[in-house]
C-alpha cells in the first residue's frame, strides 16, 4: 500500500513547480506528499522518550520535505519519494539536536560506558564484553542492560546522526546544511566509520548491517538472530557507543 494517495493532478503540478517555480504549484506538492512526513516521523517518534511531541517531528519533517521539493531532479531517475525520505528523517533528527532532549543523567553514562569501552579496548587490544564493561564500570551485567536501554533511544537513525546524538548540542545551520566544509567532513566521517565497524564482531556488524543497510526494524533483527528486540537495542546502542569513543580517540568526534 503506497503511503501518498493518488493524484492525477500531481505531474501537471510538478511540472509547473520545474518549469516556472510556481508557488500554488509547490504549496499543492507539500500538501500531497504531506503523509511523508507523518509516515517518517511515527517510525522516528516510536524509538523515542513519551516527552518527546509527535508535532515537533512532524514541523521538523516539514522542512525536510520543502528542501526535498526544491532539489528534487527528475531527471536524475529517482522516484520522489525515495529522494524525500532521507532528507525527511535528516530534517527529524537535526530538530531533535536543536531540541536538546537527550536528559543528561542519560548523556552521562553513555560518557561512562564510552570511557569504559575506550579503556577496555586500549588494554585489551579488542572489543570488549558486557561483562568487561560492566566490571570497569562497577556494575552488575543487569545493570549495564539498564544503562544500555536509557542510552538506546539516542542512538537511533542515521548512523553518522546516531553517533553524533549523544554529544552536547551543537549549533546547526538549518535541516539539511549542505555547507561545503559540512559536506566533506560527513563524507570522510562516513569512510572513517566504514573502516572502524569492519573491525567490529560479527554480531555487533550484523545488526548495523540489517538495520542500516537493509532497514530491518529492531523486532525483524532480533527475529534473524533469535534474540529478543531488546537485547538487538542493546547490542546496537554498544556498538554505536564503541563506534564514538573511536572517533573520539581519532580526534574527529
Amino acid at each position: 500500500m503506497s503511503i501518498v494517495q493518488e493524484d492525477a493532478d500531481i505531474q501537471m503540478q510538478w511540472t509547473r513547480w520545474l518549469t516556472r517555480r510556481n508557488t500554488a504549484a509547490r504549496d499543492h506538492l507539500i500538501v500531497h506528499y504531506s503523509p511523508l512526513v507523518k509516515f517518517v516521523a511515527g517510525r522516528v517518534g516510536a524509538g523515542l522518550p513519551s516527552s518527546v511531541e509527535s508535532g515537533d517531528l512532524i514541523s521538523s519533517g516539514v522542512f525536510g520535505l520543502i528542501d526535498a521539493i526544491e532539489r528534487f531532479e527528475p531527471e536524475r531517475g529517482f522516484k520522489f519519494e525515495t529522494f524525500a525520505v532521507p532528507r525527511i528523517r535528516g530534517a527529524i533528527y537535526d530538530g531533535l539536536r536543536q531540541l536538546d532532549w537527550v536528559p543528561r543523567s542519560v548523556r552521562s553514562r553513555a560518557r561512562q560506558v564510552e570511557k569504559a569501552i575506550a579503556e577496555l579496548e586500549h588494554a585489551e587490544g579488542r572489543s570488549p564484553t558486557d561483562e568487561e564493561i560492566a566490571e570497569r564500570l562497577r556494575i552488575s551485567t543487569e545493570e549495564l542492560a539498564k544503562w544500555l536501554a536509557s542510552i538506546a533511544s539516542t542512538t537511533i537513525g542515521p548512523l553518522d546522526r546516531a553517533i553524533a546524538a549523544g554529544s552536547e548540542p551543537a549549533a546547526l545551520d538549518g535541516p539539511g546544511s549542505q555547507a561545503p566544509a559540512a559536506v566533506l567532513e560527513d563524507r570522510e566521517l562516513s569512510h572513517l566509520m566504514r573502516d572502524e565497524i569492519k573491525r567490529l564482531p560479527e554480531r555487533e556488524k550484523l545488526v548495523l548491517s540489517l538495520y542500516y543497510d537493509e532497514g530491518l526494524t529492531l523486532s525483524e533483527i532480533g527475529q534473524v538472530l533469535g534474540v529478543t528486540e531488546s537485547r538487538v537495542s542493546q547490542i546496537h546502542t554498544k556498538s554505536v557507543l564503541q563506534l564514538r569513543s573511536r572517533l573520539v580517540s581519532a580526534g574527529v568526534a
